[in-house]
C-alpha cells in the first residue's frame, strides 16, 4: 500500500526533474540512465530473501525495495515517453511511433500474461525473473535515437530556462485542450482497465475461453491499426478515436450477450467473434496514450517556449491511476464481492466497461477542433 501511494505521488516530481535536467550529455539520456541503474539493481534485490519464512523483516525489506523500484521505474518511463515529443518533429511521425508502441504493448501483454505465466508452470519465479531481465536493456535504444546535442558551459542550450515544478504543473493544468483530453481519457481508461483487471474472473464465471478471445483480440491488432490510421488520415483524430471507442463498446456488449448463452460450439465461435470485434479498437486505445500527450506538449512548446513533455505524461499517469483505481479497486472489487455472496454481478462487468467508453465517446464532442483534426492530412489542391 505504501509503495503504491509513493508510486502515485512520485510521478510529478520525477517528471519535473527529467524536464529540468541540464547536462553536457543532454537531458533525456542522463535521466534514463539515472533511472535505469537503480531500477535494475532494485529488481535484482527482489531475488534476495532476508529470511526463509514469512516475517516482518521480509515485509519491510520488500516494501522498501518496492518503493525504490517504483520511484526509478517512474523516472525511466516518464523520460522515455517525453522523448516522443523530441525524437521526431512532426505529427505524422508521432502517430506512427505511437502506433508502433501500441503493437509492442500487445507483444509485452502476451509475453507477460501468457509467456511468463507458462514459464511459471515449471520454473521458480526467481529464475524466470533472471531470464527476462535482459529485456530491460531495450530501454537503451532511445539513447542512440535522440537528437539532443551535448551542452557545454556558455552554450545557448545550456542556458535554456528551467521550468520548475510549480510552474510546470501550472502550465500543464492551464492547457485547456489537455485537461479536456484527460477527462475523455479517464473514462476510456476506466472502461478498458475494468475489463483487463477482471478478465480471469469474468471468463471463469460466464464459461468463455479466455485464450481464444484474447488471441482473437490481440493478434489482428497490427492490421486493425491500419484501418484506424486510414480513418485518422482522412477524417482526423476526433472521428478515428470515436470509431475506436464505439467499436470497443460494441465488443463489450456482444461479449455480455454471448456470456448469457449456454455452453456449446456456437458460444465458443461467437466468443471469438467478440474478440475480433474488440481488436478493431484495442490498438488505437493503447496508441492514444502516447500520441495525444506528446502532440499537445509539442504544440505548447511551439506557442510558449515551455518544454515539459515529461510532465504531460506524469499528469496523464495520475489521471489514469485514479481511473484505474476506481475501476479495479472499487467497481471490480464490489462486483467480485457480490459474486462471492452468491449473486452474478460479475457478469455485468462488460456492460459497465462499455458504459465507460460510451461516456468517453460522448465527451469527445467537447474537444476543440485543433485536437479533433490531429492527424488529418490536408487534401492537395
Amino acid at each position: 500500500l505504501v509503495a503504491k501511494i509513493i508510486d502515485g505521488i512520485i510521478d510529478i516530481p520525477m517528471a519535473a526533474f527529467a524536464d529540468n535536467l541540464r547536462t553536457r550529455w543532454g537531458r533525456r539520456r542522463p535521466a534514463i540512465v539515472l533511472g535505469m541503474i537503480p531500477m535494475i539493481l532494485s529488481y535484482c534485490l527482489f531475488l534476495v530473501i532476508p529470511q526463509r519464512s514469512a516475517t516482518l523483516l521480509n515485509t519491510v525489506y520488500y516494501g522498501l525495495v518496492l518503493c525504490v523500484f517504483y520511484s526509478f521505474y517512474t523516472l525511466t518511463m516518464v523520460t522515455y515517453y517525453a522523448t516522443y515529443t523530441e525524437i521526431v518533429d512532426n505529427q505524422k511521425d508521432r502517430n506512427l511511433m505511437a502506433n508502433a508502441k501500441s503493437v509492442y504493448d500487445i507483444v509485452y501483454f502476451i509475453l507477460g500474461y501468457v509467456g511468463v505465466r507458462a514459464m511459471l508452470g515449471g520454473m521458480n519465479i526467481r529464475l524466470v525473473a533472471l531470464i527476462v531481465l535482459p529485456l530491460s536493456m531495450t530501454m537503451l535504444i532511445p539513447l542512440f535515437m535522440m537528437k539532443e546535442t551535448p551542452m557545454k558551459a556558455g552554450d545557448q542550450a545550456s542556458s535554456e530556462p528551467r521550468v520548475h515544478l510549480a510552474e510546470s504543473l501550472k502550465c500543464t493544468f492551464r492547457n485547456r485542450d489537455f485537461i479536456i483530453w484527460m477527462v475523455v481519457y479517464s473514462f476510456m481508461t476506466f472502461g478498458v482497465q475494468l475489463f483487463l483487471g477482471g478478465i480471469n474472473e469474468y471468463f471463469s464465471f460466464v464459461g468463455m475461453s479466455m485464450i481464444f478471445v484474447m488471441v482473437a483480440a490481440f493478434i489482428p491488432v497490427p492490421f486493425t491499426l491500419m484501418l484506424y490510421n486510414r480513418i485518422l488520415r482522412r477524417h482526423g483524430f476526433g472521428v478515428a478515436f470515436r470509431y475506436a471507442l464505439i467499436t470497443y463498446s460494441l465488443g463489450m456488449l456482444s461479449m455480455f450477450a454471448v456470456g448469457l448463452m449456454a455452453q456449446g460450439t456456437a458460444k465458443t465461435a461467437l466468443s471469438v467473434c467478440t474478440g475480433l470485434l474488440s481488436s478493431f479498437a484495442i490498438g488505437a486505445l493503447f496508441a492514444v496514450a502516447y500520441s495525444v500527450p506528446s502532440q499537445l506538449a509539442a504544440d505548447q512548446e511551439k506557442k510558449t517556449g515551455v518544454s515539459n513533455s515529461a510532465m504531460y505524461f506524469a499528469v496523464q499517469g495520475l489521471f489514469s491511476g485514479v481511473a484505474t483505481g476506481i475501476g479495479t479497486g472499487v467497481v471490480l472489487t464490489a462486483l467480485k464481492g457480490s459474486e462471492s455472496a452468491g449473486s452474478s454481478a460479475i457478469r455485468y462487468m462488460t456492460l459497465i466497461s462499455a458504459a465507460g467508453t460510451v461516456v468517453s465517446a460522448i465527451l469527445m464532442a467537447a474537444l476543440p477542433r485543433t485536437v479533433k483534426d490531429m492527424g488529418k492530412e490536408e487534401k492537395e489542391p
